[in-house]
């Protein structure tokens, strides 16, 4: 039987998304070649099944929203299993689509709106209708709800009474939305995309819009896994880091969205992919196309290291809406999740920059900051929320209590 962590084998699940674009090229264009590795990648329909394949020794990395690794290791919906993120896939590059006639009742101008007023103009619906609304959301322990939660509560909505939120596999949401079963999704594109073609919905907001630098996705590997093949994890970290080299580069994004759209990846329509990962979006059906810089964001200012900080942000926000007491140690549990010691190992002496910190208080700043670095120049450019309320990574419990009495 041939070894497979010998000769430097990689099984990574995905799911077809745009945000699933770095493994995709790493191995399409030869990165993770270069690292000697062989990647063979498995597409899934759903978060569940990604998770499952791992878990169960079918995958040795999944591309994976962000919270489901925090949940996993601390036995949220099943026995506890501890997984370790050494690279952030992506921030953001979600959107919010309301079905058309709920877009323009609380979206009457058009184009992206302001999140104030759209949460404001949503629970005016609510009050005057009598009745609640559904919105989307493609796991429970996703940064898709998360992010919904965040913004609907600081904008007064009362979640589970106002809205409820519902689960539905990103490949499906278009259709959920066309055949009535919600009101509205929170996804990756392209499926956001899928719905405004199809006149099913209109995009009202974009998650950059919530948190400009929110985490999104990560790249996974079960503890133990990571430690067995860390050489060929840090391998593969270097790939994913020319991978997105190549992604951001805009003579490179028709190559890039045809590669997507394959039967195999994403399965897709090349334009829309081309849209997405260029930035640009069509709101409504017969409209303009609109330029949003940073939708997604997948290289620079180290968009791909996993900040401690950001694990803890999306605990702070699982306590929140489990409804579960801070525990310190869950904490400490989740906060390991983040590796920033694989990214640092791997990219040492590479010349690619390295933060000097493993954390930072999120959403602190406003505009271009340059930060202390052990490797290379970084300027940082604005990660507000849009409640303009920062987290700081070292408050933690007191910053779960504010929000629970707000």
């Amino acid at each position: 039987m041939v070894d497979e962590a010998a000769k430097g084998e990689l099984t990574i699940g995905f799911l077809p998304l745009v945000d699933a674009c770095l493994p995709i090229l790493a191995l399409e264009h030869g990165f993770a070649e270069a690292e000697g590795l062989s990647l063979r990648l498995v597409r899934d329909m759903s978060w569940a099944t990604v998770l499952d394949r791992l878990l169960y020794g079918h995958s040795d990395g999944a591309h994976l929203v962000a919270p489901l690794a925090i949940a996993t290791t601390l036995g949220r919906g099943r026995p506890a299993q501890p997984l370790s993120v050494p690279f952030v896939l992506g921030l953001n590059g979600n959107a919010v689509t309301m079905r058309p006639d709920l877009a323009r009742a609380v979206n009457p101008a058009g184009g992206l709106g302001d999140p104030a007023k759209v949460g404001a103009a949503l629970k005016a619906r609510v009050a005057a209708t009598g009745k609640p609304l559904r919105f989307g959301v493609v796991h429970r322990y996703s940064s898709h709800n998360y992010m919904l939660r965040y913004w609907l509560a600081a904008c007064g909505v009362r979640l589970d009474v106002d809205v409820e939120i519902t689960t539905v596999a990103p490949p499906f949401c278009a259709d959920a939305l066309e055949f009535g079963e919600v009101d509205a999704i929170c996804v990756g594109e392209p499926w956001n995309s899928v719905a405004v073609e199809r006149g099913a919905g209109e995009i009202v907001l974009v998650t950059a819009q919530l948190w400009r630098r929110g985490v999104e996705k990560v790249l996974a590997f079960r503890e133990p896994v990571l430690d067995a093949r860390r050489t060929q994890v840090e391998a593969l970290v270097r790939a994913l880091r020319k991978a997105g080299e190549h992604f951001v580069d805009p003579e490179n994004l028709e190559t890039n969205a045809a590669i997507l759209a394959r039967s195999e990846y994403l399965d897709g329509d090349a334009t829309l992919i081309r849209r997405a990962i260029s930035d640009r979006l069509l709101l409504r059906q017969g409209g303009d196309l609109l330029h949003y810089p940073d939708f997604m964001f997948q290289h620079r200012e180290a968009a791909n290291f996993p900040w401690v900080s950001q694990a803890e942000w999306l605990y702070s926000q699982m306590v929140r809406w489990d409804g579960l007491a801070f525990d310190s140690a869950d904490a400490r549990k989740a906060a390991r999740v983040f590796r920033p010691d694989i990214y640092r190992s791997a990219l040492l002496g590479t010349g690619d920059p390295l933060p000097g910190a493993s954390s930072k208080v999120e959403g602190s700043l406003a505009g271009p900051t340059s930060v202390s670095m052990q490797q290379g120049i970084i300027t940082m450019e604005s990660n507000s929320f849009f409640d303009g309320k920062p987290f700081d990574p070292e408050l933690i419990e007191a910053y779960i209590a504010g929000q629970r009495d707000a």
